[in-house]
């Protein structure tokens, strides 16, 4: 009896031992598991953009100053004493409006004494066609000589040349008379006066600087291009189309709060090889007069029709010493490293010239946490704007 209870007992440990061995059987297995588990890669989320082909006019910044269009600094063409001054520094002036005289009186003495002058070899123009005239009857009536004809001749022709000479000198007399009241040569706003009455001046080539007028109806920006951009400026236009399409201009001043619209006036006829750019002058409207000579402006030169261009967001841009790269997703959601060429930057975006293609699929955040062949998750956002 005592024997059969010994043996059950034997039994029931080796039961025990049994079920303890396989219950840590069970844990190393479950534990091998979780483990093989969690060593598999996670795909991480990303945001990537979708490349599609955008219709946008194309944008290249300058810089640039402004000049006047018409600009004149008025002189003097009369000498004498200043008596009037007819304006106000800083007015508004029109074409022909007086803005000084200078004393008429001696200029009005001299146009009277030429005009004497021509009286007098009028009077002995006349005096020398009668007698012309009476010499010629005393020869067909053969009173006189013949000489007597020529020297008749001779004096009328004397008297004639006289003449002319004394209209030629009232006329410069008058010239010189109107030269004592200046007018304003053109429309524009004018500067202060530097002499004032009482001053005496003198014509010529040392004739001192009355004051300026800047016509202010419209005005140039002058600014420097690069050879590209005036290729491609000349390029896009054809005699066709030459008179009737432009690339638009736009500036901006220093507050650029206001934007102005003008064309392209002209180019340089040579490119500087220092420099490796041309002047260009482009021309915009000036009503309120708000633009002046001498401002800084930012100019945009702009294509003449929009063109079809591939664009990435700058955030999706990388660089690798001197290559620019972005990060594409291929079809197993993976990351492949790509090279790229890259144009101008517009509001943000960079022009793709080339190493991308419509459709493929550019990581545009977090490209320090990427590595090309990691497994990604893409998430597709569409952020380009409007152009």
């Amino acid at each position: 009896m005592r024997h059969d209870i010994m043996n059950l007992n034997k039994v029931n440990m080796l039961f025990t031992a049994s079920l303890l061995l396989l219950s840590s059987f069970q844990s190393v297995l479950a534990t091998e598991a979780e483990t093989s588990i969690n060593s598999q890669p996670q795909a991480m989320p990303v945001d990537v953009t979708i490349i599609s082909e955008q219709s946008i006019r194309l944008w290249k910044e300058f810089s640039g100053r402004l000049s006047p269009v018409d600009f004149v600094n008025v002189r003097p063409q009369a000498s004498g004493l200043i008596t009037e001054i007819k304006f106000n520094d800083g007015q508004f002036v029109n074409k022909g409006d007086i803005l000084y005289i200078i004393d008429p009186r001696p200029f009005k003495a001299i146009v009277a004494q030429k005009k004497a002058e021509l009286i007098a070899a009028q009077n002995s123009y006349a005096f020398a066609e009668k007698e012309h005239k009476r010499a010629i009857d005393l020869i067909n009536k053969k009173m006189v000589a013949e000489q007597l004809l020529d020297d008749r001749l001779n004096t009328k022709l004397i008297a004639s040349s006289a003449v002319n000479r004394a209209k030629a000198e009232l006329a410069a007399a008058e010239i010189n008379l109107s030269y004592a009241t200046i007018k304003a040569p053109i429309s524009g706003r004018i500067s202060r006066t530097e002499l004032t009455l009482g001053n005496l001046v003198s014509a010529g080539n040392q004739a001192p600087l009355l004051t300026t007028i800047v016509a202010n109806k419209s005005i140039y920006a002058d600014f420097e291009v690069d050879e590209i951009t005036y290729l491609r400026y000349m390029n896009g236009r054809s005699s066709a189309d030459e008179d009737k399409q432009d690339n638009p201009v736009e500036l901006r001043l220093q507050s650029g709060k206001t934007i102005y619209k003008g064309k392209i006036h002209a180019f340089d006829n040579k490119i500087d090889p220092a420099s490796g750019t041309i002047r260009a002058r482009a021309v915009f409207d000036n009503p309120h007069g708000k633009l002046l000579s001498g401002m800084y402006a930012r100019l945009k030169l702009g294509s003449i029709a929009k063109e079809k261009t591939i664009l990435i967001t700058e955030r999706a841009i990388g660089t690798d010493q001197d290559r620019k790269f972005v990060y594409i997703v291929n079809a197993d959601n993976k990351v492949v490293y790509r090279q790229v060429e890259l144009g101008d930057s517009i509001n943000g975006y960079r022009i793709v010239h080339s190493g991308l293609a419509v459709g493929d699929m550019v990581i545009v955040r977090g490209l320090m946490r990427i590595q090309p062949d990691m497994l990604i998750e893409p998430q597709v956002m569409t952020d380009l704007g409007n152009f």
